[in-house]
């Protein structure tokens, strides 16, 4: 088995005239976290939704755990276990905290479409729930209606269905966007404890998430990574200097 969970290959996305993703490649390990940072208009967006499926790649391959998932929508590339989250949270704010878990369960337990069961009686889906209930810090939320939760709760909330349905590749479309420095700390240390273990690609603007969390650093430039490697090593790369706003390479925010 390849010792990549994700992988790249001259990836391009062409919309009418407009070159978005102009030949991609990257390779993320298994159960490493990698971030993807670029300027305004890089490709960012494009390039998290050609991996997840919503949109499909004009040239190039994606492989999940080796095998090609270009050709395949959202739902089937979910099952072989890729999921993501989104900019915007996208929860049934009706339900429960409790009920939205136990919704994002229940493919993965095995259960499909069905009029004939009662979701309070599936006890594996309800002990999952729990689960991620707990791991996500939402225990003493659980019947509160998700669109009556705090914003940070909310994210918080989108991570953990995200990763209910245990899959081990995860992809986080800016997890701290619009939190607080208080909120965003405590989302990183979420993020560090749920993917524990798995592989984690994120898109996030925060320079000090960025650099809290990644193990890896993918800049992104006009649809094109010009350079992936340690923070450190980020830091102090010229290119992604000329590529921040006169030369200023990305820096790691304090206080």
């Amino acid at each position: 088995m390849t010792r990549f969970a994700l992988e790249l290959h001259e990836v391009r996305k062409r919309f009418g005239n407009a070159d978005i993703i102009r030949g991609a490649s990257l390779r993320v390990p298994r159960g490493e976290r990698y971030a993807i940072i670029g300027p305004n208009g890089a490709g960012k967006s494009t390039l998290f939704n050609l991996i997840s499926g919503r949109f499909p790649p004009t040239a190039g391959e994606i492989l999940l755990n080796g095998a090609s998932i270009a050709a395949l929508k959202p739902h089937q590339i979910n099952r072989r276990g890729l999921a993501r989250s989104f900019q915007i949270t996208n929860l049934f704010h009706r339900l429960s905290v409790v009920e939205n878990l136990r919704c994002a369960v229940l493919w993965s337990l095995g259960y499909r479409y069905s009029f004939w069961h009662r979701l309070n009686g599936l006890k594996d889906a309800q002990e999952r729930a729990e689960y991620v209930l707990e791991q996500i810090g939402l225990k003493r939320r659980r019947d509160v209606a998700a669109g009556l939760l705090t914003y940070a709760e909310q994210r918080a909330l989108e991570i953990g269905i995200t990763i209910a349905g245990g899959a081990d590749v995860i992809l986080l479309d800016e997890p701290t966007a619009g939190m607080s420095r208080s909120e965003s700390d405590a989302a990183v240390e979420l993020i560090r404890k749920v993917t524990l273990g798995k592989t984690l690609l994120m898109v996030e603007h925060d320079m000090s998430v960025v650099f809290g969390l990644a193990d890896k650093i993918a800049v992104l430039v006009y649809g094109e990574v010009i350079a992936c490697d340690t923070p450190a090593n980020i830091r102090n790369n010229q290119r992604v200097k000329d590529a921040y706003l006169g030369g200023h390479a990305p820096q790691e925010e304090t206080g």
